[in-house]
């Protein structure tokens, strides 16, 4: 069993041999506080410390990290982290040297002097982890520095950048092959969390990796709700959306920065805690609202896809695309962020057509004629998604090659499948009010006269006196949304885009009006607002004490300057509050408490615990 210690913030170790599955066991639960390795973590770490280059592929939240972080504080010498962000790379180097394992990183938000203490310290190893940026590794005079180091690894995270198939494609990346040329014998493992095959081949072949361990894991995150719905009224939607969860964090996705920051004073209009976050903004007010959204002051951050693979953050409840990604790859990196605590999280996309179109036109106008055709067949993937109408993760899991015919039982169509009803009197409600208004109004319009919504212009015009006014209250406006767009697109209307998107009649349209044959349309399913559902919890815990204990937790994160995640998830919170131990030994039993975070934190909470119980 390898002889180890905490020394302050330092996990030393006195032996280089690969450990056996029970030592690699006890490093995990004394180190990182858990009870055991999820599927393939051991076999990895068993491969790497070996010796054997590795391919990682492992969804957001599965555990790639440890991965390497705990062969790195068990092997001796520094293990080279490639990270691409900075704040990704201050995330990570918190929570280590909270766990007791020794990390630091190198980036431009160091002074040349506070690099020079860190490579003192790494010459003496005093330092397990260092991470630094494929751009910073990449030049040749930091490769020299490192050659007098005792490297055990090199572990380069969201190895997809490498490829220019990848959905976040950075030039930086594929410089990486240099690792190999100037550290032969020292071990290379890539990971990332979304790459389809052609990616998969390109980071190999680009990394140089010999005889690589090459591990799939399952692209599965079945704690997120998947759930798409038209975007009949965009801000009001996400605006209820936000209200019915009102104490969860999360983010909301929008293709452009103009839109960013319509949506983002809209929401923060209505009182809602959330901040703008995209590439235009001045690089102290991203670094503000990221850091503000990491620590929990600031609820939601609602960004363009900038606010991107620096994500560390554990408990995002929800993510909500308000428009289109143009990737499969890149939405399931970006739904990824929810959830990564295990627990329940869900994943809302709105759409429209005119959101699909607006996105095909940007992609056509590209430059590169080549890049545009590989762009549009990834983005002709992302409606196929849209359009699907069986499970949603099984569209998912079979783009990434994991073919699956079970249903995930976790997605708007397995929740409420679609069906097909006699719409014949609906739609002749719908067709009998834009006739009754003279084809006046666009959709909201003859929405609103159906469920008998005033507004000046509506009475203005005297349609509260027509004879639909009011006949379809009893439905939501998401469930007449639904019925018109798909009047619209069997033809039985048309938006006259000359004036103002007004609703017409078409010849198609007599027939249903006069009843000569019926229509079938497919059932509304936003009339259940599933997406807004309350699942019970998978376990029951002491929902007062978790929100004490949550309480305690910023209050230590803030004086330690730290993202409340950092001193426990949400996952080890809940689990406190089932489980309520009120001794060192009982609070040891709880995943994600170990040895170090026990003395760090454990008095403070058991003392929290045992006045609660005592209450």
């Amino acid at each position: 069993m390898p002889s180890y210690h905490i020394t302050g913030e330092i996990f030393l170790t006195n032996e280089l041999a690969s450990p056996s599955a029970i030592d690699l066991q006890d490093s995990l639960k004394h180190l990182f506080g858990y009870q055991t390795f999820r599927a393939g973590q051991a076999e990895i770490i068993q491969q790497v410390m070996s010796g054997r280059d590795g391919l990682v592929l492992m969804p957001t939240g599965g555990g790639k990290s440890l991965c390497y972080q705990l062969p790195a504080a068990i092997m001796p010498g520094v293990t080279i982290v490639v990270s691409p962000l900075i704040s990704l790379m201050k995330d990570q180097v918190d929570g280590l040297n909270r766990q007791g394992i020794s990390a630091e990183f190198v980036n431009s938000s160091l002074t040349s002097e506070q690099i020079t203490r860190i490579f003192q310290r790494l010459s003496v190893g005093e330092i397990k982890l260092l991470y630094v940026s494929p751009e910073r590794l990449t030049q040749h005079y930091f490769l020299q520095g490192l050659q007098d180091l005792p490297i055990s690894l090199f572990a380069i995270d969201e190895a997809h950048c490498i490829s220019q198939w990848g959905h976040d494609f950075r030039r930086a990346y594929t410089q990486l092959s240099c690792v190999k040329s100037y550290f032969q014998h020292v071990p290379v493992m890539a990971l990332t969390a979304t790459a389809d095959v052609a990616t998969r081949r390109d980071i190999l072949n680009q990394l140089q990796l010999h005889d690589p361990y090459v591990h799939l894991d399952s692209f599965d995150r079945p704690n997120i709700r998947l759930t798409l719905a038209e975007k009949y009224n965009g801000q009001q939607q996400i605006l209820g959306y936000v209200r019915k969860r009102i104490s969860d964090c999360g983010i909301i996705y929008c293709s452009s920065r103009w839109q960013v920051e319509k949506l983002s004073k809209y929401l923060a209009s209505a009182g809602i805690n959330c901040a703008a976050y995209h590439a235009g903004l001045e690089p102290e007010i991203r670094a503000f609202v990221q850091d503000g959204f990491t620590k929990d002051n600031i609820q939601i951050v609602v960004a363009t896809v900038a606010f991107g693979l620096g994500i560390n953050k554990l408990n995002v409840r929800y993510v909500v695309h308000f428009e289109p990604p143009r990737t499969i790859e890149g939405y399931y990196q970006e739904i990824g962020r929810a959830g990564r605590d295990g627990l329940p999280a869900e994943a809302l996309f709105l759409y429209d057509q005119q959101d699909i179109d607006r996105i095909k036109k940007r992609i056509g106008d590209g430059e590169n004629e080549q890049r545009n055709q590989v762009e549009l067949q990834r983005f002709n993937a992302m409606t196929g998604f849209v359009d699907a109408q069986n499970c949603r993760r099984q569209v998912i899991l079979n783009y990434f090659a994991e073919f699956t015919k079970t249903r995930c039982g976790n997605c708007d169509i397995c929740l409420d499948p679609p069906s097909e009803f006699d719409a014949t009197e609906v739609a002749q409600k719908v067709l009998s009010c834009v006739f009754r208004i003279k084809q006046q109004g666009d959709i909201q319009y003859v929405i609103d006269v159906l469920r008998g919504e005033k507004s000046d212009k509506l009475t203005a015009l005297g349609h509260d006196s027509v004879s639909t006014f009011g006949i379809g209250k009893e439905k939501t406006p998401g469930y007449w949304f639904t019925i018109v767009r798909q009047l619209i697109h069997l033809g039985y209307l048309q938006q006259d885009i000359a004036n103002h998107s007004a609703l017409c009649l078409t010849e198609a349209s007599r027939a249903v009006l006069k009843a000569q044959e019926p229509l079938m349309l497919v059932k509304p399913r936003l009339q259940k607002a599933s997406y807004w559902r309350q699942d019970s919890p998978a376990s029951s815990y002491d929902k007062s004490l978790f929100i004490k204990m949550r309480t305690l937790r910023k209050e230590i994160a803030d004086a330690e300057d730290v993202a409340p995640f950092i001193v426990f998830n949400d996952a080890t919170l809940s689990e406190l509050a089932k489980i309520k131990p009120q001794s060192s030994s009982e609070m040891l039993e709880v995943s994600g408490v170990g040895d170090t975070k026990l003395a760090r934190y454990g008095q403070a909470f058991i003392s929290l615990i045992k006045e609660h119980v005592s209450a």
